[in-house]
C-alpha cells in the first residue's frame, strides 16, 4: 500500500530526526530534504485513493511512488541498523571498521540523492499525470459520528424459517448420534444460520454441553480437539502435550457423559470428517448431535449418507431489500427518494447475503447521488458469474474505503482462514505497522479501535466476541473477503502467506518472495526457518502455526540473521530455549512476542529503542527484565505471564531528557512483582491504564514507616484495570492469605475493572470495594474471598455492572436491589457451598444474565425463582432475564 508506506516513512523519518539524529548526523541534511520531498506525495495519494481503480495512469503512478518509497525506506533502515551496530562497538572496533563504515555512509548518501532525483522526476514528469488529480472529487469525507458496531446477529433477515427447520432437525430424530449439515455456496449465510441455531433458547436448553469450532481448509487436528475440549474443561499443560489420538480419547471421554452439540463450521473435505469423527462417541444414547456447515454437498452426504443435508436458499427480493436497508440505514425506514435505486441494487445482489451486506457498507450514511452511482455501478456485474460478481462487490466496497482504512483492511488477510483475531493484538500490530496516525486528544489504541469499528459497520469485518466492558474482544473476516485481501496484497508485495512449507516446491513457485514486506507463516515454521530464508525487505514476521516449535540451538539466530529490518516479530508458537542475542540488533522492532524458557530479559534489549509492545511468555514463574526499559521512549505495553521484576529507574537527579519523554507512553504493565511497585516506577508511568501484579501481595501491603508500596497505585490517575494475583508458590495459598485491603482512598480513582485471585480475604473487606465509585467489573477468581457469610453494605457498588465469583466456601449471601443497583451480569463458578442467590436480585431492573456453573441445586432453584419473580414484576417492560445453569437438571 503506497499510502501506508508514505505515511509510515514520513513518521519514521520524523522520529529519527527528533530522537536518534546522532545515528544519521553525516546524512541528516539529505534525510531532511527527502522528508520534504516525500511530503508532496502524501497529499496526492490521499486525494487519488478512489480514482486509481478507474485510471490506469494513476495506478501506474501509484506503483512508481510505492517503489521509490520502499527504496528510500530500505536505504535509510539499512543504514540506521549499521549505524546502531557501529555505535555499540568499542573504540577499537570503531577504528577497525572505520573504512567499511565510511563506505556505507557514502553509499547511503548517494542512494538518498538518487531517490530524491527519482521523486523529482515522478513529480515533474507529465506522462505520469499529476494533472490526473483533477479527474473528479477526492476521497476526503467528514468524519462520521462514532457509533457502536452493528452486530450481524442483530440484523439477520430471511433466516427465521430456515432456523426453525434446522432446530427441528437437531431436536428430533433418534437417541443415537446424528450429523446434520447446512450446505450452500460461499456468502450465502451458512455460519450466520448456524449461529442463530446455536443461540436458540430451545437448543441452549436441550444441549447445555455445546461447542463451536472453525475447521476450514487448513486445520490442525490437535487444535480442533483442544478447541472443542476447552468448552467443557479447563485445559491443562498435560492436555496441550497430548498427541492427536490421546486428545481424541480425552474428548470422547468428556462427551460420552452427557448430551452434546458440536458445531463444525466450514468443513471442506470428506477426509477432514474422517479425521475428526473419532472423537465423537456414537453410542451415548442421549440424542447428541453434530452440526456441520460446508460449501460442498458431497462432504455433507459423506458425514451422513442417510439424511439429506439442509440446502440453504437464496434470499427473496423482499428479504434482500429488507437486509440492505438494515445494513445501509440501520432500520427498514428507507426515504422515498432512495427506494428505487435501493431495490435495484438489492435485486442485483441475486439473493446473496454477503453481497448485500458488503454493498450496504458502501451505502452507509450516503445521499441520493451516491445511491444512484452505486446502482449504475452494479449494472456492470449483470453478466458475471456468481464468484466474479461477488469479487466485484467487494472491490467496489474496497475502492470506496477512506484513505486510512485500506491498509488496515488488507492486513486482515494475513490471519489464517476462519481465525478468531484477538483485537488487543490486531490494534497493536496496526500501530506497529504505522497504519494509525495520531489525532489530537486520542491515544493510538483508541484510534485503532475506532478504525476497526468502522470496518465492522461497513460489514467488512465480523464481530467474534465482546469484552465484559462492551468493547470488541475478537473479530473475523469472511473467507471471500480474505481471498480478496490476499489478491490485493500480492499486487502490492504487501504480504506473502506461507502454508505447509516444503523447501523443494517453495523456491520455484515463489521467485519473488524476497520482495515481500511481510511474511505470514501458517504451519511448518521450523521447515521454513531451516531453509535459510533471506528477506532483505521483510518488515514483519508473523507465525500462526498451531504446533509449538522448540527452536534448535543452531537456529536460535536464524530469524534476526535473515530479516535484519524487522518491525514486527510475532513468534508465539516458536519456543526459544535461550535468549537470541542477535535479536538486539533489530533496532527497528516495534512489536515483539517471545515464547521461551529463560528467566532473564538481558540488558542489551535496551538498544531496541523503537519497541512499543513487548510480550514475553515464559515457562518460568518469575522473570527479570534487566533491560533499562525507562530509556525505551516508545514503549507502550509490557505483557508477561510471569511475576516480573523491573529494573530500578535512575534517581530524579540523574534522569536524562529521554527518560522524561518516556513518561507519557507506558500504558500496560502486566504482570509485575510486588517488589517492583515502587514510587519511582509509578512516577515514570503515570499514564498506566492496565496494571497486573503477581507474587506475594502481602509485601504490597506491608506498613513501613507509615506507608506501603500500594500507596503508589493511588497516584495512577489513569489506571482503569487492576489485576492482583496472590502467588506464594511453593507454599499453599492459605499461608499467604491477606488480612485486609488498603483503605478506599489508596485505590486509583478511575478504576473500572478489578480482578482478585487467591487472596483469601474476609467478606467484610468487600465494603472497601463497594465504595470504589467507578468500579464496573469485579472478578473474584478462585479463592479471592473466604468465609461462609456475606452481606454487602448499603449504598455500595453504585456502578458495578459485572460480578464474577469463582471458587469459594460462601454459604449465605444476603443482598437486595439497592446493594447492586446497576448489576447486569452475574457469573458464579464452583460455588459449591452456596445455599441460594439473594432473592432481592429479582428487583434489580438492569439484571440481564445469571450464569451458574457447578453450583448447588438449591442455588439453581433460587435463580429460577428470581427469573420467575422478575418476569411477574416487570412483564414485558424490560429484557427478560437470561438464565444459564450447568449441569442442567437430569
Amino acid at each position: 500500500m503506497a499510502d501506508a508506506a508514505v505515511e509510515f516513512l514520513l513518521e519514521n523519518l520524523k522520529q529519527l530526526l527528533l530522537y536518534n539524529a546522532n545515528l544519521i548526523l553525516d546524512v541528516k541534511a539529505q534525510v531532511e530534504l527527502l522528508y520534504n520531498d516525500l511530503t508532496l506525495f502524501k497529499a496526492f495519494l490521499k486525494d487519488s485513493t478512489e480514482k486509481r481503480s478507474k485510471h490506469e495512469t494513476l495506478k501506474e503512478l501509484v506503483k512508481h511512488i510505492r517503489n521509490v518509497v520502499y527504496e528510500a525506506e530500505d536505504a535509510i533502515d539499512t543504514f540506521v541498523a549499521h549505524a546502531a551496530v557501529h555505535k555499540a562497538r568499542k573504540q577499537i572496533g570503531k577504528a577497525f571498521h572505520f573504512i567499511d563504515y565510511s563506505a556505507k555512509l557514502r553509499a547511503v548518501a548517494q542512494e538518498i540523492q538518487l531517490i530524491r532525483t527519482r521523486v523529482k522526476d515522478i513529480y515533474e514528469n507529465k506522462k505520469f499525470g499529476f494533472e490526473a488529480l483533477h479527474i473528479g472529487g477526492g476521497s476526503d469525507r467528514p468524519t462520521k459520528e462514532k457509533k457502536p458496531p452493528i452486530v450481524e446477529e442483530d440484523n439477520v433477515v430471511g433466516f427465521e424459517d430456515e432456523a426453525v427447520k434446522v432446530v427441528n432437525l437437531l431436536s428430533g430424530g433418534s437417541d443415537d448420534l446424528e450429523v446434520i449439515s447446512i450446505v450452500g455456496m460461499p456468502g450465502l449465510g451458512k455460519t450466520t444460520l448456524a449461529k442463530m441455531v446455536y443461540r436458540d433458547p430451545n437448543i441452549e436448553y436441550q444441549f447445555y454441553k455445546r461447542a463451536w469450532v472453525y475447521v476450514s481448509q487448513d486445520y490442525s487436528r490437535k487444535e480442533v480437539f483442544l478447541n472443542i475440549l476447552s468448552n467443557f474443561v479447563q485445559l491443562t499443560d498435560d492436555m496441550h502435550k497430548m498427541n492427536d489420538e490421546n486428545l481424541a480419547k480425552e474428548l470422547s471421554k468428556q462427551l460420552e457423559k452427557s448430551k452434546y452439540l458440536v458445531v463444525m463450521d466450514d468443513v471442506w473435505t470428506e477426509e477432514a470428517w474422517n479425521d475428526l469423527k473419532i472423537a465423537f462417541p456414537k453410542n451415548n444414547n442421549k440424542g447428541s448431535r453434530i452440526l456441520i456447515t460446508s460449501r460442498i454437498k458431497k462432504v455433507a452426504k459423506h458425514a451422513n449418507p442417510i439424511a439429506e443435508p439442509h440446502n440453504l436458499r437464496f434470499l427473496t427480493p423482499d428479504e434482500s431489500w429488507r437486509l440492505l436497508q438494515r445494513k445501509a440505514l440501520g432500520s427498514e425506514n428507507c426515504p422515498e427518494e432512495l427506494v428505487k435505486d435501493g431495490r435495484h441494487i438489492a435485486n442485483e445482489c441475486r439473493g446473496l447475503p454477503l453481497a448485500i451486506v458488503v454493498i450496504g457498507g458502501v451505502l452507509l450514511e450516503k445521499g441520493t447521488d451516491w445511491w444512484e452511482k452505486v446502482a449504475s455501478s452494479v449494472d456492470a456485474y449483470i453478466a458475471m458469474d456468481e464468484a466474479r460478481r461477488m469479487d466485484s462487490f467487494i472491490a467496489l466496497s474496497y475502492n470506496h474505503l477512506p484513505y486510512h482504512l485500506k491498509a488496515c483492511f488488507i492486513y486482515l488477510g494475513m490471519f489464517p482462514e476462519d481465525f478468531e483475531i484477538p483485537v488487543w493484538k490486531l490494534v497493536r500490530l496496526w500501530i506497529a505497522e504505522g497504519f494509525i496516525q495520531q489525532k489530537e486528544g486520542m491515544s493510538l489504541e483508541d484510534i485503532a479501535e475506532e478504525y476497526l469499528e468502522d470496518l465492522v459497520n461497513r460489514n467488512l469485518v465480523m464481530v467474534g466476541q465482546f469484552r465484559s466492558n462492551g468493547k470488541l474482544k475478537t473479530c473475523r473476516i469472511h473467507d471471500m473477503l480474505r481471498e480478496f485481501c490476499k489478491k490485493e496484497a500480492a499486487e502490492e508485495n504487501f504480504f506473502q502467506e506461507i502454508r505447509r512449507f516444503d523447501q523443494g516446491t517453495y523456491a520455484s513457485s515463489n521467485p519473488a518472495s524476497e520482495k515481500y514486506r511481510r511474511l505470514s507463516i501458517h504451519s511448518r515454521v521450523l521447515n521454513y526457518i531451516s531453509s535459510r530464508p533471506n528477506g532483505p525487505q521483510v518488515r514483519s514476521f508473523l507465525c500462526f502455526s498451531s504446533e509449538e516449535t522448540i527452536l534448535p540451538a543452531e537456529h536460535i539466530s536464524s530469524i534476526p540473521a535473515a530479516f535484519k529490518l524487522l518491525r514486527v516479530l510475532d513468534g508465539r508458537s516458536i519456543n526459544y530455549t535461550r535468549f537470541p542475542t542477535d535479536l538486539t540488533q533489530l533496532v527497528h522492532l516495534r512489536y515483539i512476542v517471545l515464547s521461551c524458557n529463560f528467566k532473564i530479559v538481558p540488558a542489551a534489549v535496551s538498544s531496541l529503542w523503537n519497541i512499543q509492545t513487548l510480550v514475553v511468555e515464559t515457562a518460568s514463574r518469575t522473570l527479570e527484565i534487566k533491560a533499562d526499559i525507562w530509556k525505551m521512549i516508545q514503549l507502550r505495553h509490557v505483557k508477561t505471564n510471569a511475576s516480573t521484576t523491573l529494573p530500578r529507574p535512575l534517581s530524579k537527579s540523574r534522569k536524562s531528557k529521554d527518560e522524561v519523554l518516556m513518561i507519557g507512553n507506558l500504558q500496560t504493565l502486566s504482570t509485575i512483582s510486588p517488589e517492583s511497585c515502587t514510587e519511582d516506577v509509578f512516577a515514570r508511568a503515570p499514564n498506566l491504564k492496565v496494571l497486573g501484579i503477581r507474587g506475594q501481595l502481602a509485601k504490597l501491603l506491608e506498613n513501613k514507616n507509615g506507608s506501603m508500596l500500594f500507596d503508589g497505585l493511588g497516584k495512577l490517575s489513569h489506571l482503569e484495570n487492576l489485576k492482583l494475583v496472590n502467588d506464594v508458590f511453593p507454599r499453599p495459598p492459605s499461608e499467604g492469605r491477606l488480612t485486609s485491603l488498603p483503605q478506599r482512598y489508596k485505590f486509583p480513582t478511575k478504576l473500572k475493572k478489578l480482578t482478585l485471585s487467591d487472596t483469601l480475604l474476609d467478606w467484610k473487606e468487600m465494603s472497601t470495594l463497594g465504595m470504589l465509585e467507578n468500579l464496573e467489573i469485579l472478578k473474584l477468581k478462585d479463592n479471592a474471598f473466604k468465609g461462609n457469610w456475606w452481606k454487602p453494605d448499603d449504598g455500595g457498588f453504585r456502578s458495578l455492572k459485572i460480578l464474577h465469583i469463582g471458587r469459594t466456601d460462601l454459604v449465605t449471601w444476603h443482598a437486595s436491589a439497592h446493594h447492586f443497583p446497576r448489576l447486569r451480569n452475574l457469573f458464579l463458578k464452583h460455588c459449591t457451598h452456596l445455599e441460594s442467590l439473594p432473592l432481592g436480585f429479582a428487583e434489580v431492573s438492569s439484571l440481564q444474565l445469571v450464569d451458574l456453573y457447578c453450583t448447588t441445586s438449591s442455588a439453581a432453584t433460587s435463580a429460577r425463582t428470581i427469573k420467575q419473580k422478575k418476569e411477574e414484576m416487570l412483564g414485558r417492560q424490560i429484557t427478560i432475564l437470561k438464565l444459564s445453569i450447568y449441569p442442567p437438571d437430569h
